[in-house]
């Protein structure tokens, strides 16, 4: 159709999903909420101009009138070299089952997934007394499907469910309330890790953060607990990402082949990871996912980049294009992960002797142009190796070439808990302001 009407190349992509969402607070069902939704977008080519428009009117008439509306909108956008799709020999999908779904997510009855809450919650609540509310536990489901093709040739389609529960438990000691939260998720049911187990995650976290202290100001070791880390491998994907390459807005820009970071640290993306929430046969341009090393034992071995931002750098895509239903590509990641170490957390801690161990971090305070970084964080003080006690209300400061560079040690803790996962990190030294 886009053929007729004018076009000199077209992609199409189709997603259809459905998700559930049940929440239990002080065991009463608080939201019981079923959606769905299906949607078709377009992208075409004329000449060098592209165009996108997206509908969820399947008629022969909605088809066309999305399609006239892309091309319009093709026909006053500027031309730019660098547009188009990837070249026919790039275009792919990884063989075989990437056990992206699974039966018994679709099979799953409302009153068990309401129950699933309500244990989590009740195992929380449960677990010490000094539990004496709860902001509730959620259970989630999402079953869905994409299908992509373009004029070159190209038509993939894939499947995927995804489960997950969550636990919010509200502890008190004297005047003060603190909150933590755990949870688990997987491409199954099967998967999960059990309602109680999940309550009791949750609880055990929210206990170690009564009575936090204040801390002088210093320069002192700093350990990144898993939740806390991920943000970090999260900073090296945006400055390693092409859209911020090729526009010069990263610290990273022009620095391929030089060491950017310790020679503990090694990040890797890979879409091919079987099971995994970062992991599709294909990009959002039909090429094949694959794993890419990003920092390769501290050198900076590639980029992430799409089709586009690899023509504007001379260089190949990496199969990480990301678009929703309409638009042009942007940069994604599959499954981002620092590669685990040999250090044990417990030898990791002694090895950090005294300083702060990090279990939330709050604000948006990094500039990946600068590398600058300062972020709110709250945690425990290590001392003599060791979890003395929890603080809060402090400041964690330093630009990301030196907390790079200053990573001394990797534990061996590295554990999936969505698409972006990272092991305990120890960074010898930072600004910690504090009271």
């Amino acid at each position: 159709m886009a053929r007729e009407l004018g076009a000199d190349g077209s992609e199409v992509s189709v997603s259809e999903g459905a998700e559930f969402t049940a929440q239990v607070r002080l065991d009463e069902v608080e939201k019981v909420k079923e959606a769905g939704s299906s949607a078709v977008g377009v992208r075409v080519l004329a000449g060098r101009n592209t165009g996108s428009s997206y509908t969820s009117d399947f008629s022969p008439a909605g088809l066309q009138t999305m399609v006239r509306q892309a091309l319009d909108s093709a026909r006053i956008t500027t031309a730019d070299p660098h547009a188009g799709m990837p070249d026919p020999a790039e275009l792919g999908s990884i063989p075989g089952d990437l056990l992206l779904y699974s039966e018994d997510v679709v099979r799953l009855e409302t009153p068990a997934k309401i129950d699933m809450a309500r244990r989590a919650e009740q195992a929380a609540r449960d677990y010490d007394p000094r539990i004496t509310n709860s902001e509730g536990a959620v259970f989630t489901s999402h079953v869905g499907r994409h299908a992509f093709a373009n004029s070159q040739g190209f038509c993939g389609c894939y499947q995927t469910t995804s489960c997950s529960l969550s636990a919010v438990p509200v502890a008190r000691s004297g005047d003060r309330m603190e909150r933590d939260f755990w949870y688990t998720l997987s491409r199954s049911t099967g998967g999960l890790e059990s309602p109680e187990a999940v309550g009791r995650k949750a609880a055990s976290l929210v206990l170690r953060r009564l009575n936090p202290r204040k801390i002088a100001s210093c320069r002192a070791p700093v350990v990144f607990e898993p939740r806390a880390g991920q943000s970090l491998v999260g900073h090296i994907f945006t400055a390693a990402s092409g859209d911020a390459v090729y526009r010069k807005a990263s610290f990273l820009a022009g620095r391929l082949g030089e060491r950017v970071a310790s020679p503990a640290v090694t990040v890797v993306d890979d879409g091919t990871l079987p099971g995994m929430f970062g992991t599709s046969p294909f990009d959002d341009e039909g090429v094949p996912s694959r794993r890419t090393v990003v920092v390769d034992r501290g050198i900076l071995a590639s980029y992430l980049l799409n089709t586009y931002t690899a023509r504007k750098l001379g260089l190949k895509t990496t199969g990480n294009a990301s678009r929703g239903i309409t638009g042009n590509p942007g940069v994604g990641h599959g499954n981002l992960f620092m590669e685990k170490g040999s250090t044990g957390v417990a030898d990791l801690l002694k090895l950090a002797g005294s300083g702060l161990y990090v279990t939330e971090l709050m604000g948006f305070g990094y500039n990946p142009v600068t590398g600058d970084y300062s972020r709110s964080a709250s945690g425990l003080w290590i001392e003599n190796g060791e979890l003395a006690y929890p603080v809060s209300e402090v400041t964690i400061a330093g630009n990301m070439k030196d907390i790079l560079m200053g990573i001394e040690a990797v534990a061996d803790d590295l554990e999936f808990r969505g698409s972006v996962a990272t092991p305990t990190l120890l960074v010898r030294e930072m600004t910690i302001s504090g009271s």
